[in-house]
């Protein structure tokens, strides 16, 4: 079952890209611009969860699953640069300033960093069949989310709470909570996959925002 749920969450991933790239092409905002490579990251994660019993155990998954923990170090960090852009799209004047800017890129960079000496660096993957689904995952890993995970889980919340104060729109806001909700409880059912869904509902609620945003400034204009 888990193998055809990572492949859901691959196509809903497909779909959220070409939602956020047409946002991109029809009005440029940057916010959406870096929620690009995060939905191409998670397209790839999906995937290569749901094709892993197909690939089989070898050099060649593990190589394959190497690129996951790259991935996910360097592009979930880019949910930082985001937030910041929704603030500016927002019309926030202290958003716009340098000093905020400095601080957006310097903790972006920060956190890539952080995630590539915390968990990428050193890591020694195995084999393993977990509900259906065969991947290679790090035997030595800490229980519960990083510390980059966390640290991104708060800018995207405190960022929601402006942009609904703001702009009122609240969606930006249910979808870091119920990311923050899923990854804080422990969600009795028998899959590895379906606590995915938290994590796709935070991605479109994202999406969504960029959406808002571009219509927003259309309508004001």
């Amino acid at each position: 079952m888990d193998p055809l749920l990572f492949a859901a969450f691959s196509a809903g991933y497909i779909l959220l890209f070409f939602w956020a790239l047409s946002t991109v092409k029809d009005s440029g905002l940057i916010s959406a611009v870096f929620l690009l490579p995060v939905l191409l990251g998670l397209i790839y994660d999906n995937g290569i969860l749901a094709a892993g019993r197909f690939i089989g155990e070898g050099n060649t998954l593990k190589y394959l699953n190497y690129a996951r923990f790259w991935i996910h170090a360097f592009f979930t960090p880019l949910l930082v640069l985001y937030s910041w852009n929704t603030l500016k799209q927002a019309d926030l004047e202290w958003a716009k300033t340098g000093t905020f800017k400095w601080i957006a890129y310097l903790l972006t960079a920060g956190l890539i960093i952080l995630e590539l000496a915390a968990e990428v660096f050193g890591l020694k993957l195995e084999a393993r069949w977990e509900y259906g689904v065969l991947s290679y995952s790090d035997t030595e890993a800490p229980g519960g989310p990083p510390v980059m995970v966390l640290i991104v889980s708060a800018v995207l919340l405190a960022a929601s709470v402006v942009i609904w104060r703001k702009q009122g729109w609240f969606w930006f806001f249910a979808g870091a909570v119920l990311m923050i909700i899923g990854s804080a409880i422990d969600i009795p059912i028998e899959s590895a996959a379906a606590v995915n869904a938290f994590e796709w509902l935070l991605l479109f609620s994202l999406t969504a925002t960029s959406y808002f945003q571009k219509k927003h400034r259309l309508t004001k204009t």
